[in-house]
């Protein structure tokens, strides 16, 4: 058969009714119809409605790996500002702790400053506020530095006391700064008084510097374990009655005459941090001679400058009242 005989038409069973463009024109214009149809009507509401629920697990589904994502990076953001706020309440922590042992020890200071400001003024000797600035570097002496010197009025010599008792003695003075010897030096020695038997002796510090003991005591003394040693005030040094030590061990040997007495300072020169400078009983009793002296001078020319207005008083009324009888003599004459 010819090609040119050929039937190019469609078979009747491809034949599919209108042309595209018609299809196209058509679909068009029903879209159009059910958009304005759905806008002004909410004709496609429930379809709508009902997709939504048939389509809710599928997209739920679907969101899971974007859910897990998002919630794993949340765990370690979450993690790392747990971490961070974990660091800063850990520094704010040591910051407060420390804070903390600065408010103890300022309040350990003042209770202490508290205690001298009780003390000094029951004190009847003039009296000097200091600071222990540290330790002698001398490993075979106990002595302390204190930050008053000369310029301030430290003399050699001067009782050193705190809130508990006496500490030691000013030994040197610089210009700005003091050296106190501590009752516990090798080379210190006090003047006490037994409260209990007034007894008087002697104490020196140890030679090992660990405390205080009595010497030349005889074993048959009256002394007990926890006896309060004061101040006897006899060495014109210390004022009399302050608080020195407690007798800590009483050892009596029948081979020796004496009795081997440890005492225990009140004062604690390890822990001690503001003292109080004392002015010498002598120098003391001196000044108050001199003042007492001095003010007995005044009162005495007060009372002779007194006594010379009252005779010039007395004089003038005198001189007044022979004036007036020599007037009263002259106008009788005529």
């Amino acid at each position: 058969m010819p090609l040119g005989t050929l039937d190019r038409n469609p078979p009747p069973l491809f034949r599919q009714g209108p042309s595209a463009l018609t299809k196209l024109a058509l679909c068009s214009a029903l879209a159009l119809l059910l958009m304005v149809a759905d806008a002004r009507f909410k004709l496609m509401h429930p379809a709508r409605s009902a997709l939504a629920l048939v389509l809710q697990p599928v997209q739920r589904l679907l969101l899971t790996p974007v859910d897990a994502w998002e919630k794993a990076g949340d765990y370690l953001r979450g993690t790392q500002r747990a971490m961070a706020a974990e660091d800063l309440a850990k520094r704010q922590l040591a910051q407060q702790a420390e804070r903390l042992a600065r408010v103890a020890a300022l309040q350990a200071e003042n209770d202490s400053l508290r205690k001298l400001l009780a003390l000094q003024p029951a004190l009847v000797v003039p009296s000097l506020a200091a600071e222990v600035l540290f330790e002698a570097p001398d490993p075979f002496s106990r002595r302390v530095v204190i930050d008053r010197g000369a310029t301030q009025g430290v003399k050699a010599g001067s009782p050193v006391i705190n809130e508990a008792g006496v500490l030691g003695q000013v030994t040197r003075v610089y210009p700005l700064s003091a050296e106190v010897t501590l009752l516990t030096d090798k080379d210190a020695a006090i003047p006490l008084l037994n409260a209990r038997t007034q007894m008087r002796n002697a104490a020196a510090g140890r030679a090992d510097g660990s405390g205080m003991e009595l010497r030349f005591l005889a074993a048959n003394a009256d002394i007990k374990v926890g006896d309060a040693m004061i101040t006897s005030g006899l060495d014109g040094i210390y004022p009399p009655g302050l608080p020195v030590a407690r007798v800590a061990a009483v050892e009596r040997r029948g081979d020796s005459s004496f009795a081997q007495v440890q005492l225990a300072p009140v004062a604690q020169p390890d822990s001690a941090r503001h003292v109080l400078v004392l002015l010498p009983m002598d120098r003391h009793l001196a000044a108050r001679h001199e003042a007492e002296v001095a003010a007995a001078a005044e009162a005495a020319s007060a009372a002779e400058a007194k006594a010379n207005a009252r005779a010039a008083k007395k004089a003038e009324r005198a001189e007044k009242a022979a004036e007036k009888a020599a007037a009263k003599a002259s106008g009788a004459t005529p």
